[in-house]
């Protein structure tokens, strides 16, 4: 339900307003009669949306607009008033408002243009958030990863640089934050260039005429190559590079992030360059010294197999026996075979979380969320176990890495009554109760509603 403050000094505007949003029952409505009491109860409380009269009294729509907007407050608002000249709309829109709307003549108010003004508004704002929040997300798992590891955005401007990589390169991320024109692959060439995190969508030539070795490529997925390169010392070194284009739940190329290793001992003898006939490297020649990587193409399917097996018998280790020790065995075992399985990594942070292991459960979910960013249910775990951390240790930290961890699957999964439930937890932890009682507020009607959308779990399809 959306929470609107609608602020008019005329009593029975407020109460037609009320009435009249409130039938939908998608619209909870605080009715204020004056700026000096909207700016105390904004103090304290926080709102999907606000409907404000133009011509009010000591403090008039514009002047309240400067003063919230002038705290950082970007609360979407509808300038809802009598005052039809045009330079009010103007002057409206110019400090920050949404939307501008004439109340009509009569008595008869154009409501059903307010209330899609209103949807639209906090639409607005909250695809904002989500992308916002995607960004954050990808911030926060690259610094969590124990790769070396860097994202860019859409701009080619580097958006995160972790402490691994600070270490591979000896450039630290202050240093690098931010920038563009290339200047991340520096560290690695000793000149600005395209690097494999720019050709992520580049087809296997343009990948061999940049002489890249391709291992394995997937449409709009990850690809993986080996290049030689020089450092800005002469020296010269042999990379490992698996870059990924990350998308929002639109769909919409928001990231791109790469993990380099160096593997200078173990492709030594691997010749390099645009002569390569085949373009792609054959696995069992020359993949990085991984258990499971020495596989042939022709056996790829059998393999997988079996790493199909081994989660199902961690599943049901786990699921059916609660014998968690048992399962974790067994997902190790899938991950030696491959270790690109994401809901291995899941269901494996699950059942460490289970015997109180958050560390390694914690692990666990972010390598699953950097295989699979996209994928609910281990962005659901993630936040889960973010929460607990936050709750045990009274970490603040980790409470409000939760809470944006949760706003992704409700971007995802609007009506998932678990999420809405957890939010309204972690603020609860925060001490920010008027915010938390919205969230619960939310999950109760969705249960009353039966709208509720259950998180997709894999594991139910080997029970």
């Amino acid at each position: 339900m959306l929470s609107v403050m609608v602020v008019d000094d005329d009593p029975a505007i407020l109460e037609v307003t009320q009435l009249v949003l409130e039938r939908s029952h998608e619209i909870s409505v605080k009715p204020v009669s004056s700026s000096r009491e909207a700016l105390e109860i904004l103090q304290k409380s926080s709102f999907d949306a606000i409907v404000l009269d133009y011509d009010l009294p000591e403090i008039n729509g514009i002047e309240f607009l400067k003063i919230i907007r002038g705290k950082g407050d970007v609360t979407p608002v509808i300038i809802f008033t009598g005052v039809g000249r045009e330079h009010a709309a103007i002057a409206a829109l110019n400090n920050g408002a949404n939307f501008f709307l004439k109340k009509s003549e009569n008595t008869e108010m154009p409501f059903v243009e307010l209330q899609q003004m209103i949807r639209h508004a906090v639409d607005q704002r909250f695809m904002g958030k989500a992308n916002g929040l995607s960004r954050k997300i990808v911030f926060d798992l690259i610094n969590f990863s124990l790769d070396a590891e860097f994202a860019i955005d859409p701009d080619g401007k580097v958006l995160a640089w972790n402490t691994a990589m600070e270490q591979l390169t000896g450039v630290s991320s202050q240093a690098l934050l931010d920038k563009g024109n290339f200047a991340y692959a520096e560290p690695f060439f000793g000149n600005r260039q395209k690097m494999l995190i720019d050709m992520v969508f580049t087809s296997d030539d343009s990948l061999r005429k940049a002489r890249y070795m391709v291992i394995s490529k997937e449409k709009n997925g990850p690809v993986v190559a080996v290049t030689r390169a020089k450092k800005a010392d002469g020296t010269e070194w042999t990379l490992w590079m698996k870059a990924l284009p990350i998308f929002d739940n639109h769909r919409e190329f928001i990231a791109a992030a790469c993990i380099v290793r160096d593997v200078t001992s173990t492709f030594k003898d691997v010749s390099i360059g645009e002569e390569e006939s085949a373009g792609v490297l054959s696995l069992s020649s020359a993949a990085p010294n991984k258990v499971g990587s020495s596989v042939g193409g022709g056996s790829i399917d059998r393999i997988r197999g079996k790493a199909t097996a081994q989660y199902k018998e961690g599943v049901n280790l786990y699921a059916r026996n609660l014998n968690y020790r048992g399962a974790i065995e067994a997902f190790d075992k899938a991950l030696e075979i491959d270790e690109k399985l994401p809901h291995v990594w899941n269901d494996r942070g699950i059942c460490c979380r289970m015997l109180g292991d958050y560390d390694e459960a914690l692990k666990s979910f972010l390598r699953a969320v950097e295989l699979a960013p996209g994928n609910v249910e281990i962005l659901y775990e993630l936040g889960e176990t973010l929460e607990k951390i936050g709750v045990m240790q009274m970490n603040n930290k980790y409470l409000e890495a939760a809470v944006e961890t949760f706003k992704m699957v409700v971007n995802f999964l609007p009506n998932n009554k678990d999420s809405w439930n957890h939010l309204g937890v972690c603020f609860k932890e925060l001490g920010r109760s008027e915010e938390s009682k919205f969230y619960f507020d939310r999950a109760r009607d969705i249960n009353l509603l039966k709208k509720d959308s259950p998180i997709p779990r894999k594991r139910n399809e080997y029970l």
